[in-house]
Protein backbone atom coordinates (compact mmCIF):
# COMPACT_ATOMS: atom_id res chain seq x y z
CA UNK A 1 0.00 0.00 0.00
CA UNK A 2 0.97 3.76 -0.31
CA UNK A 3 0.98 5.32 2.93
CA UNK A 4 1.19 9.50 3.34
CA UNK A 5 2.75 9.67 6.94
CA UNK A 6 1.62 13.62 8.44
CA UNK A 7 4.56 14.77 11.02
CA UNK A 8 3.63 18.84 12.18
CA UNK A 9 7.52 19.49 12.54
CA UNK A 10 10.81 19.50 10.59
CA UNK A 11 11.89 16.00 9.54
CA UNK A 12 14.60 14.69 10.29
CA UNK A 13 14.03 13.63 12.78
CA UNK A 14 11.38 12.03 15.88
CA UNK A 15 12.15 8.90 17.04
CA UNK A 16 8.35 8.05 16.68
CA UNK A 17 7.65 8.80 13.09
CA UNK A 18 10.94 6.91 12.26
CA UNK A 19 10.23 3.86 13.47
CA UNK A 20 6.54 3.39 12.88
CA UNK A 21 7.30 4.83 9.05
CA UNK A 22 10.46 2.70 8.62
CA UNK A 23 8.59 -0.68 10.11
CA UNK A 24 5.69 0.37 7.01
CA UNK A 25 8.36 0.63 4.37
CA UNK A 26 9.67 -2.35 5.53
CA UNK A 27 6.88 -4.22 5.41
CA UNK A 28 6.78 -3.52 1.75
CA UNK A 29 4.40 -0.35 1.80
CA UNK A 30 5.38 2.80 -0.07
CA UNK A 31 5.49 5.55 2.64
CA UNK A 32 5.69 9.40 2.20
CA UNK A 33 6.29 12.08 4.75
CA UNK A 34 4.82 14.74 4.86
CA UNK A 35 6.66 17.75 7.15
CA UNK A 36 7.06 20.78 7.78
CA UNK A 37 10.30 22.99 6.59
CA UNK A 38 11.33 25.80 8.91
CA UNK A 39 15.06 24.98 8.40
CA UNK A 40 14.68 25.40 4.74
CA UNK A 41 16.09 21.86 3.50
CA UNK A 42 14.97 20.12 0.17
CA UNK A 43 11.22 19.93 -0.98
CA UNK A 44 11.89 16.07 -1.52
CA UNK A 45 14.71 13.73 0.21
CA UNK A 46 14.65 9.99 -0.06
CA UNK A 47 15.23 8.79 3.50
CA UNK A 48 15.42 4.80 4.33
CA UNK A 49 12.29 5.53 6.00
CA UNK A 50 10.15 7.22 3.56
CA UNK A 51 9.98 10.28 0.86
CA UNK A 52 9.91 13.62 3.09
CA UNK A 53 7.90 15.61 0.96
CA UNK A 54 8.20 19.37 2.65
CA UNK A 55 6.52 22.34 2.78
CA UNK A 56 8.22 25.76 1.24
CA UNK A 57 10.86 26.99 3.59
CA UNK A 58 9.01 30.50 3.93
CA UNK A 59 12.20 32.88 4.29
CA UNK A 60 10.55 36.17 4.34
CA UNK A 61 10.24 37.54 7.94
CA UNK A 62 8.16 36.10 10.28
CA UNK A 63 7.45 33.13 7.43
CA UNK A 64 7.53 30.71 9.78
CA UNK A 65 3.80 30.96 10.80
CA UNK A 66 2.90 30.41 7.34
CA UNK A 67 3.25 26.88 8.27
CA UNK A 68 2.34 26.81 11.92
CA UNK A 69 0.54 23.37 12.31
CA UNK A 70 -2.96 25.08 12.95
CA UNK A 71 -6.00 22.95 12.88
CA UNK A 72 -7.37 24.14 9.38
CA UNK A 73 -4.29 26.02 8.09
CA UNK A 74 -4.87 26.14 4.52
CA UNK A 75 -1.24 25.64 3.52
CA UNK A 76 -1.45 22.49 5.36
CA UNK A 77 -4.89 21.54 3.84
CA UNK A 78 -3.05 22.32 -0.01
CA UNK A 79 -0.21 20.12 0.64
CA UNK A 80 -1.61 17.30 2.32
CA UNK A 81 -3.94 16.87 -0.12
CA UNK A 82 -1.50 17.65 -3.43
CA UNK A 83 1.02 15.04 -1.71
CA UNK A 84 -1.82 12.56 -1.45
CA UNK A 85 -3.34 12.94 -4.41
CA UNK A 86 0.41 12.71 -6.75
CA UNK A 87 1.49 9.65 -4.85
CA UNK A 88 -1.97 8.15 -4.77
CA UNK A 89 -1.65 7.05 -1.09
CA UNK A 90 -4.02 4.51 0.08
CA UNK A 91 -4.34 5.34 4.16
CA UNK A 92 -3.00 8.92 5.42
CA UNK A 93 -1.51 8.82 8.98
CA UNK A 94 -1.65 11.86 10.79
CA UNK A 95 0.42 12.62 14.32
CA UNK A 96 -1.44 13.60 17.20
CA UNK A 97 -3.90 16.45 17.04
CA UNK A 98 -2.96 19.37 15.78
CA UNK A 99 -2.90 18.57 11.91
CA UNK A 100 -5.50 16.18 12.35
CA UNK A 101 -8.69 18.35 11.23
CA UNK A 102 -6.18 19.50 8.30
CA UNK A 103 -5.64 15.62 7.32
CA UNK A 104 -9.34 14.87 7.45
CA UNK A 105 -10.50 17.93 5.34
CA UNK A 106 -7.79 17.16 2.90
CA UNK A 107 -9.25 13.58 2.47
CA UNK A 108 -12.37 14.39 1.19
CA UNK A 109 -13.44 10.84 1.40
CA UNK A 110 -10.18 9.77 -0.30
CA UNK A 111 -8.74 8.04 1.89
CA UNK A 112 -9.03 6.86 5.30
CA UNK A 113 -7.69 8.83 7.98
CA UNK A 114 -5.74 7.22 11.58
CA UNK A 115 -4.38 9.27 14.20
CA UNK A 116 -1.14 8.39 15.89
CA UNK A 117 -2.17 9.50 19.39
CA UNK A 118 1.27 9.78 21.12
CA UNK A 119 -0.17 12.82 23.55
CA UNK A 120 -3.05 13.78 25.21
CA UNK A 121 -2.91 16.98 23.36
CA UNK A 122 -5.80 18.86 25.72
CA UNK A 123 -3.88 17.79 28.92
CA UNK A 124 -0.27 18.86 27.52
CA UNK A 125 -1.54 22.37 26.88
CA UNK A 126 -3.20 22.63 30.06
CA UNK A 127 0.59 21.93 31.79
CA UNK A 128 1.94 25.22 29.74
CA UNK A 129 -0.25 27.48 31.66
CA UNK A 130 0.13 25.20 34.93
CA UNK A 131 3.75 25.77 34.84
CA UNK A 132 2.96 29.00 34.23
CA UNK A 133 5.04 29.14 30.86
CA UNK A 134 1.87 30.59 28.72
CA UNK A 135 2.51 33.36 26.38
CA UNK A 136 -0.53 35.80 25.39
CA UNK A 137 -0.76 34.29 21.94
CA UNK A 138 -1.14 30.73 23.56
CA UNK A 139 -4.55 32.33 24.73
CA UNK A 140 -5.41 31.30 21.53
CA UNK A 141 -3.05 28.99 19.71
CA UNK A 142 -2.71 26.89 22.89
CA UNK A 143 -5.98 26.79 24.44
CA UNK A 144 -6.81 24.26 25.85
CA UNK A 145 -10.37 24.35 26.17
CA UNK A 146 -10.68 25.36 22.42
CA UNK A 147 -8.33 22.07 21.71
CA UNK A 148 -10.29 20.13 23.81
CA UNK A 149 -13.66 21.17 21.43
CA UNK A 150 -11.16 20.79 18.36
CA UNK A 151 -10.53 17.26 19.52
CA UNK A 152 -14.33 16.33 20.52
CA UNK A 153 -15.25 17.71 17.13
CA UNK A 154 -12.22 15.44 15.03
CA UNK A 155 -11.99 12.10 16.73
CA UNK A 156 -15.78 10.89 14.85
CA UNK A 157 -14.02 11.59 11.62
CA UNK A 158 -11.18 9.53 11.92
CA UNK A 159 -11.15 5.85 10.64
CA UNK A 160 -9.01 4.35 13.53
CA UNK A 161 -6.91 6.25 16.45
CA UNK A 162 -3.55 4.80 17.58
CA UNK A 163 -2.57 5.53 20.78
CA UNK A 164 0.54 4.30 23.21
CA UNK A 165 -1.21 3.09 26.10
CA UNK A 166 -4.16 1.42 27.16
CA UNK A 167 -5.13 4.71 29.91
CA UNK A 168 -5.37 6.59 26.58
CA UNK A 169 -7.25 4.29 24.51
CA UNK A 170 -10.04 4.04 27.51
CA UNK A 171 -9.80 8.13 27.28
CA UNK A 172 -10.80 8.27 23.59
CA UNK A 173 -13.34 5.44 23.96
CA UNK A 174 -14.77 7.56 27.17
CA UNK A 175 -15.08 10.55 24.47
CA UNK A 176 -17.48 8.58 21.85
CA UNK A 177 -14.79 6.26 19.77
CA UNK A 178 -16.15 2.63 19.43
CA UNK A 179 -13.26 0.19 21.03
CA UNK A 180 -12.72 -1.38 17.41
CA UNK A 181 -11.63 1.48 16.24
CA UNK A 182 -8.78 2.15 19.22
CA UNK A 183 -5.48 0.16 19.01
CA UNK A 184 -2.20 0.52 21.13
CA UNK A 185 1.12 0.91 19.40
CA UNK A 186 3.06 1.96 22.29
CA UNK A 187 6.80 3.51 22.76
CA UNK A 188 8.94 0.73 22.53
CA UNK A 189 12.21 -0.30 21.77
CA UNK A 190 13.43 -3.41 19.85
CA UNK A 191 14.28 -6.39 21.17
CA UNK A 192 17.60 -6.03 19.14
CA UNK A 193 18.48 -2.86 21.72
CA UNK A 194 19.11 -4.86 24.17
CA UNK A 195 22.14 -5.27 26.25
CA UNK A 196 23.87 -8.12 27.98
CA UNK A 197 24.35 -7.37 31.63
CA UNK A 198 27.30 -6.55 33.37
CA UNK A 199 28.00 -6.18 37.31
CA UNK A 200 28.07 -2.98 38.95
CA UNK A 201 31.70 -2.06 39.71
CA UNK A 202 32.58 -2.28 43.01
CA UNK A 203 33.37 0.80 44.72
CA UNK A 204 32.15 3.03 41.81
CA UNK A 205 29.55 5.81 42.01
CA UNK A 206 25.87 4.54 41.19
CA UNK A 207 24.78 6.25 38.11
CA UNK A 208 21.56 8.17 37.81
CA UNK A 209 19.90 9.23 34.24
CA UNK A 210 17.60 10.94 33.32
CA UNK A 211 16.71 11.36 29.76
CA UNK A 212 14.33 13.59 27.81
CA UNK A 213 12.55 16.88 28.18
CA UNK A 214 13.85 19.48 30.42
CA UNK A 215 10.09 20.97 31.53
CA UNK A 216 8.62 21.32 35.01
CA UNK A 217 5.82 18.78 34.32
CA UNK A 218 7.92 16.63 33.61
CA UNK A 219 9.44 16.62 37.24
CA UNK A 220 13.40 17.12 36.57
CA UNK A 221 13.00 19.87 39.86
CA UNK A 222 12.54 16.82 41.91
CA UNK A 223 15.34 15.02 40.46
CA UNK A 224 17.80 17.63 41.21
CA UNK A 225 16.11 18.44 44.61
CA UNK A 226 16.72 13.82 45.54
CA UNK A 227 20.15 14.26 44.30
CA UNK A 228 20.89 16.92 46.34
CA UNK A 229 19.36 15.13 49.38
CA UNK A 230 21.14 11.89 48.82
CA UNK A 231 24.47 14.13 48.34
CA UNK A 232 24.04 15.94 51.65
CA UNK A 233 23.51 11.99 52.64
CA UNK A 234 27.18 10.87 51.79
CA UNK A 235 25.79 9.13 48.85
CA UNK A 236 28.40 7.91 46.16
CA UNK A 237 26.71 9.04 42.64
CA UNK A 238 26.67 10.12 39.84
CA UNK A 239 23.99 12.28 37.78
CA UNK A 240 23.73 12.47 33.58
CA UNK A 241 20.52 14.58 32.84
CA UNK A 242 20.50 13.86 28.95
CA UNK A 243 18.02 16.35 26.96
CA UNK A 244 17.05 19.73 26.47
CA UNK A 245 13.91 22.00 27.08
CA UNK A 246 12.55 24.96 27.48
CA UNK A 247 13.42 25.01 31.37
CA UNK A 248 16.68 23.89 30.77
CA UNK A 249 18.81 26.94 31.56
CA UNK A 250 16.55 27.03 34.99
CA UNK A 251 17.27 23.60 35.89
CA UNK A 252 20.91 24.46 35.70
CA UNK A 253 20.88 27.58 37.57
CA UNK A 254 19.12 25.47 40.01
CA UNK A 255 21.47 22.21 40.09
CA UNK A 256 24.58 25.82 40.69
CA UNK A 257 22.20 26.68 44.00
CA UNK A 258 22.09 23.12 45.57
CA UNK A 259 25.67 22.49 44.77
CA UNK A 260 25.62 20.32 42.20
CA UNK A 261 28.20 20.48 39.98
CA UNK A 262 30.48 18.22 37.47
CA UNK A 263 31.32 15.16 37.50
CA UNK A 264 28.57 14.69 40.24
CA UNK A 265 25.77 16.04 37.59
CA UNK A 266 26.29 16.20 34.24
CA UNK A 267 23.75 18.35 31.51
CA UNK A 268 24.85 17.00 28.67
CA UNK A 269 22.02 18.64 26.50
CA UNK A 270 20.34 17.04 23.52
CA UNK A 271 22.19 13.78 21.99
CA UNK A 272 21.98 12.18 19.14
CA UNK A 273 19.81 9.26 19.74
CA UNK A 274 22.61 6.73 19.47
CA UNK A 275 24.67 8.96 21.81
CA UNK A 276 21.25 8.96 23.96
CA UNK A 277 21.29 5.79 24.40
CA UNK A 278 25.07 5.08 25.05
CA UNK A 279 24.80 7.49 28.26
CA UNK A 280 22.06 4.99 29.35
CA UNK A 281 24.01 2.04 28.96
CA UNK A 282 26.63 3.16 31.45
CA UNK A 283 23.84 3.55 33.87
CA UNK A 284 22.53 2.25 36.48
CA UNK A 285 19.08 3.52 37.24
CA UNK A 286 16.50 5.51 35.14
CA UNK A 287 14.28 8.41 36.55
CA UNK A 288 10.65 8.62 35.10
CA UNK A 289 9.79 11.48 37.34
CA UNK A 290 6.87 12.80 35.58
CA UNK A 291 4.01 14.42 37.44
CA UNK A 292 1.20 12.71 38.01
CA UNK A 293 -1.19 15.19 35.70
CA UNK A 294 -3.73 14.18 33.33
CA UNK A 295 -1.08 14.12 30.66
CA UNK A 296 1.22 11.58 31.81
CA UNK A 297 -1.69 9.98 33.45
CA UNK A 298 -2.54 8.93 29.32
CA UNK A 299 0.52 8.88 27.56
CA UNK A 300 3.74 6.53 28.26
CA UNK A 301 7.57 7.84 27.70
CA UNK A 302 9.86 5.89 25.89
CA UNK A 303 12.49 6.41 28.27
CA UNK A 304 10.90 3.86 30.49
CA UNK A 305 11.18 0.91 28.19
CA UNK A 306 14.47 2.54 26.98
CA UNK A 307 15.80 1.83 30.64
CA UNK A 308 14.37 -0.85 30.50
CA UNK A 309 16.25 -2.46 27.56
CA UNK A 310 19.12 -0.57 28.59
CA UNK A 311 19.26 -2.69 32.07
CA UNK A 312 18.57 -0.06 34.31
CA UNK A 313 16.82 -0.19 36.96
CA UNK A 314 13.77 2.20 36.94
CA UNK A 315 12.22 4.87 39.39
CA UNK A 316 9.38 6.00 38.31
CA UNK A 317 6.67 8.42 39.52
CA UNK A 318 3.20 6.81 40.33
CA UNK A 319 1.66 8.30 37.16
CA UNK A 320 -0.71 5.91 35.93
CA UNK A 321 0.98 4.30 33.21
CA UNK A 322 4.65 3.83 34.15
CA UNK A 323 3.41 2.92 37.66
CA UNK A 324 1.18 0.28 36.13
CA UNK A 325 3.88 -1.64 33.89
CA UNK A 326 6.40 -0.96 36.79
CA UNK A 327 3.99 -2.42 39.13
CA UNK A 328 3.64 -5.58 36.53
CA UNK A 329 7.03 -6.10 35.72
CA UNK A 330 8.70 -5.40 38.61
CA UNK A 331 11.47 -3.32 36.76
CA UNK A 332 12.20 -0.68 39.57
CA UNK A 333 10.03 1.13 42.48
CA UNK A 334 7.63 3.80 42.67
CA UNK A 335 7.79 6.82 44.44
CA UNK A 336 4.83 9.70 45.02
CA UNK A 337 4.84 12.19 42.69
CA UNK A 338 6.22 15.76 43.52
CA UNK A 339 7.88 14.03 46.59
CA UNK A 340 11.75 14.89 46.25
CA UNK A 341 12.45 13.15 49.49
CA UNK A 342 10.35 9.82 48.46
CA UNK A 343 12.65 10.24 45.18
CA UNK A 344 15.65 10.40 47.27
CA UNK A 345 14.37 7.02 49.35
CA UNK A 346 13.49 4.82 46.83
CA UNK A 347 17.39 5.62 44.69
CA UNK A 348 18.67 4.92 48.25
CA UNK A 349 17.31 1.67 48.31
CA UNK A 350 18.49 0.50 45.08
CA UNK A 351 22.24 0.88 46.52
CA UNK A 352 21.37 -2.40 47.50
CA UNK A 353 22.84 -4.50 44.95
CA UNK A 354 20.64 -7.78 45.14
CA UNK A 355 17.50 -5.22 44.85
CA UNK A 356 18.89 -3.52 41.77
CA UNK A 357 19.90 -6.60 39.90
CA UNK A 358 16.33 -8.09 40.54
CA UNK A 359 14.56 -5.18 39.12
CA UNK A 360 16.80 -4.87 35.85
CA UNK A 361 16.70 -7.80 35.00
CA UNK A 362 12.85 -8.10 35.40
CA UNK A 363 12.77 -4.72 32.93
CA UNK A 364 14.89 -6.57 30.77
CA UNK A 365 12.90 -9.89 30.65
CA UNK A 366 9.97 -7.63 30.25
CA UNK A 367 10.98 -6.23 27.11
CA UNK A 368 12.08 -8.81 25.48
CA UNK A 369 8.76 -10.89 26.13
CA UNK A 370 6.09 -8.49 25.89
CA UNK A 371 7.52 -4.27 25.14
CA UNK A 372 8.98 -4.59 22.31
CA UNK A 373 8.64 -2.74 18.89
CA UNK A 374 8.32 -6.20 17.12
CA UNK A 375 5.32 -6.97 18.80
CA UNK A 376 3.79 -3.19 18.44
CA UNK A 377 4.77 -3.30 14.66
CA UNK A 378 3.08 -6.50 14.19
CA UNK A 379 -0.55 -4.45 15.54
CA UNK A 380 0.34 -1.18 13.39
CA UNK A 381 0.40 -3.54 10.05
CA UNK A 382 -2.84 -4.72 10.97
CA UNK A 383 -4.50 -1.39 11.69
CA UNK A 384 -3.12 -0.13 8.05
CA UNK A 385 -4.29 -3.36 6.33
CA UNK A 386 -7.96 -3.43 8.11
CA UNK A 387 -8.44 0.20 7.24
CA UNK A 388 -7.31 0.05 3.99
CA UNK A 389 -9.66 -2.78 3.65
CA UNK A 390 -12.79 -1.23 5.29
CA UNK A 391 -12.84 1.61 2.30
Amino acid sequence: MRVLYVWDADYPWDVRTEKVCLALTQAGHSVVIAARNKQGRPRSEVLPEGLVERLPAFRMPGGSWLSFPAFLNPIWLRHVRRVGLRHRVDVVIVRDLPLAPAAVLASRGTWPVVMDMAENYPAMMADIWTDGQAKPLDAVVRNPRIVAAVERRTLPHLDHIITVVEESSQRVVRLGVPEDRVSVVSNTPSVNTVVALSPRVPGSPMRIVYLGLMEEHRGVGEVLEAASQLATAGVDFALDMVGDGRDYAQFRRRAEELGLTAPRIVFHGRLPHRDAIGVLRRGHVGVVPHHARESWNTTIPNKLFDYMAAGLAVVSSDAAPAARIVNKTGAGLLFKSGDAKDLAEKLRQLLNEEAWDRCRRSGQKAVLSQYNWEADTRVLLDVVSRVAAET
